[in-house]
């Protein structure tokens, strides 16, 4: 079956299904999503968003959670292929590795849907589309951001999210070049990765603290809020503060961030939006219909800064 029937197939799911409801229009429908794991407050708001919609729309999901091992996630892609389902979508883990389960995903004539993460493949032919945030703006948003808290002076700390990822590379890419073009002042004097993970994030701070270069940090640029909230607790466990001695920057946008904006621990958090379960789903109705969609759509997002944050702001955050 080519591309084109499959999307007919699909199709014909609404007609089947019949009335005027999301729930009605998608019933029958079975989609297998691969997430990464649940590393995060913004991964579990994320998982939230998807299976969700899926409810609210009488989506049959087939949910995997990898655990963070992307083999967990290349196994379960291979299990939906197995079960036939109508739509895979996944958020991969790393970039590289994909090439072959996906070819078989178009083998089996299933179209595959990138959320949050791409993948880098020799033929993009392999997945449909992908929904996510442009990283590398992230990155440059947050030099902005680091630039006007500093005054544009600063020795940075920077934690990295998951080596290989995605967003750990643009989120770094956009940053460096944001120093380099417009904030000479700011300068990267320790780097390592942190994994996503709020007590990796400590650990590594500790860490940094201890070195050489410790006492002479003045910023943090962390690629994720759950990394800038365990670096906080290091630097409160050294006996410095956070937004005073250290001003930190970091990317997401999740409740805890917030509260740590309204604290004065945290100088700004740049949005990356984990609400991704109606974007997904509406796409697949457009699979469905046999519509064409655009092989890169990216999320609208803003930017938070100490100063915007108010206890309204805090209680009207979704995730």
């Amino acid at each position: 079956m080519s591309r084109v029937h499959r999307s007919a197939a699909l199709a014909a799911i609404v007609l089947i299904a019949g009335g005027c409801g999301s729930r009605a229009r998608s019933g029958g429908l079975v989609v297998g999503f691969s997430q990464v794991g649940a590393e995060s407050g913004w991964r579990t708001a994320n998982t939230r968003s998807i299976k969700g919609e899926a409810d609210r729309r009488g989506v049959t999901l087939k949910f995997s959670d990898a655990q963070g091992d992307q083999e967990n996630q290349i196994r379960a892609i291979r299990s939906f292929i197995q079960q036939k389902v109508d739509v895979i979508a996944f958020s991969p883990k790393t970039e590289d590795g994909w090439q072959a389960v996906l070819e078989e995903a178009k083998q089996a004539h299933i179209p595959v849907i990138l959320t949050d993460r791409a993948v880098n493949v020799q033929d993009t032919s392999l997945y449909v589309t992908f929904i996510g945030s442009d990283f590398v703006e992230e990155g440059r948003r947050a030099a902005a951001c680091l630039a006007r808290a500093t005054g544009g002076k600063a020795r940075i700390a920077e934690l990295q999210g998951t080596p290989g990822s995605a967003p750990a590379l643009d989120r770094k890419k956009g940053f460096e070049a944001a120093l380099a073009a417009e904030f000479p002042g700011l300068t990267i004097i320790k780097s390592q990765s942190g994994n996503f993970e709020r007590a990796r994030g400590k650990e590594v701070f500790e860490a940094f603290l201890r070195s050489p270069e410790g006492a002479s940090i003045t910023a943090l640029y962390a690629h994720n809020d759950d990394m800038a909230l365990g670096a906080i607790q290091a630097i409160e466990a050294a006996g410095k503060k956070p937004g005073t001695d250290i001003v930190i920057v970091s990317v997401d946008g999740v409740h805890d961030a917030f509260q740590a904006m309204l604290d004065g621990k945290l100088a700004c958090s740049v949005e990356c939006n984990p609400l991704l379960g109606p974007q997904l789903f509406d796409l697949i109705e457009r699979l469905k219909r046999g519509e064409p969609v655009p092989k890169r759509i990216i999320t609208k997002e803003g930017v938070y800064e100490r100063s915007q944050v108010t206890r309204e702001t805090l209680a009207a955050r979704q995730y």
